[in-house]
């Protein structure tokens, strides 16, 4: 089967110069690696001290950090293979965007499901501690990749079934549609990312306005944990702006065809990286109890400390 695409033509005419490709990588390279660093930071403060890891609402976090890094360095890997490789046999670019894709599909479910932590502990306080268990944290995380799983995997078998093993062994640029081409799988991608999209956005829209009740009448941590919510949802629409991210890209094609891989940097820029460095500002900085242990392992002062 021709698994080209207009898009991937479009990009395949229209390569960059060595300096604008340099640049780009360059660009790309430093903010992951900064965002990285900062990622390695906050996984460090949270192995180091048991009050992170025996709690729920840290642990939904640092799997948020460890997803949003893997998704992050996966997405580089990509971005400079299609530099300089070019090509990749199909049976490793498909390793590639699985992992890609569950780790993006992941991040929207792990905010919603730390919203939903949120308005537990400031609506039902006192049901908070028996809901929101260590054991069921992990549950819960192990049913986001399932779901994520679920959404993705039938890409994989469907290739399986349409296509000759000879594809398998042959070179593609490293896209979903080039790996995944049969166009079954782009009606159940468009399908799956509208129910995502609407269930994500229910319950944040939901807990928001659940805790917004409650704030009018409650502590400081309530309003605290509405703007939380706020934050998690302007995360949130950031992330799930890769659930249009195939339209986008195709209206783009069309308006700025000769432009389109300027285009697909920005649009890679604002809907991967973007996202990835709100996290540690919602919880690296704006909680006190992390921002006390995190300076010190910023600034590279790794004292020793007792709590």
């Amino acid at each position: 089967m021709n698994v080209s695409s207009p898009n991937v033509t479009v990009v395949l005419q229209n390569r960059d110069s060595f300096t604008k490709a340099l640049t780009k990588n360059m660009i790309v390279v430093i903010i992951s690696i900064s965002i990285n660093y900062i990622y390695a930071g906050l996984i460090f403060t949270f192995c180091k001290h048991q009050i992170f890891y025996t709690n729920p609402r840290y642990i939904l976090f640092i799997h948020l950090v460890i997803n949003d890094m893997t998704q992050v360095t996966l997405t580089v890997i990509l971005f400079i293979i299609s530099y300089t490789i070019y090509k990749l046999s199909v049976s490793v670019c498909c390793i590639f965007i699985l992992l890609a894709l569950f780790t993006t599909e992941n991040t929207p479910l792990n905010l919603a499901s730390m919203a939903v932590e949120c308005y537990i502990a400031i609506c039902l306080p006192l049901r908070h501690v028996q809901i929101c268990t260590v054991s069921r944290t992990l549950m819960l995380i192990g049913l986001i990749w399932a779901t994520s799983m679920l959404s993705v995997l039938p890409d994989l078998f469907v290739t399986l079934a349409t296509e000759p093993l000879d594809f398998f062994h042959s070179r593609v640029f490293c896209l979903r549609q080039t790996v995944f081409p049969h166009p079954l799988i782009i009606r159940k991608r468009d399908l799956s990312y509208a129910v995502f999209l609407v269930i994500v956005l229910f319950v944040i829209i939901f807990v928001y306005f659940r805790i917004l009740f409650t704030a009018k009448t409650a502590s400081r941590d309530a309003k605290k944990a509405r703007n939380t919510v706020v934050l998690h949802g302007f995360q949130l629409l950031l992330s799930t702006a890769s659930y249009a991210t195939p339209q986008l890209k195709d209206a783009l094609q069309h308006w700025f065809p000769e432009n389109y891989t300027n285009s697909l940097f920005a649009t890679y820029i604002i809907v991967q990286i973007l996202p990835r460095s709100i996290s540690p500002i919602i919880y690296g900085i704006r909680d006190k109890t992390f921002r006390r242990y995190l300076k010190r392992y910023l600034l590279c002062k790794f004292s020793e400390s007792k709590e």
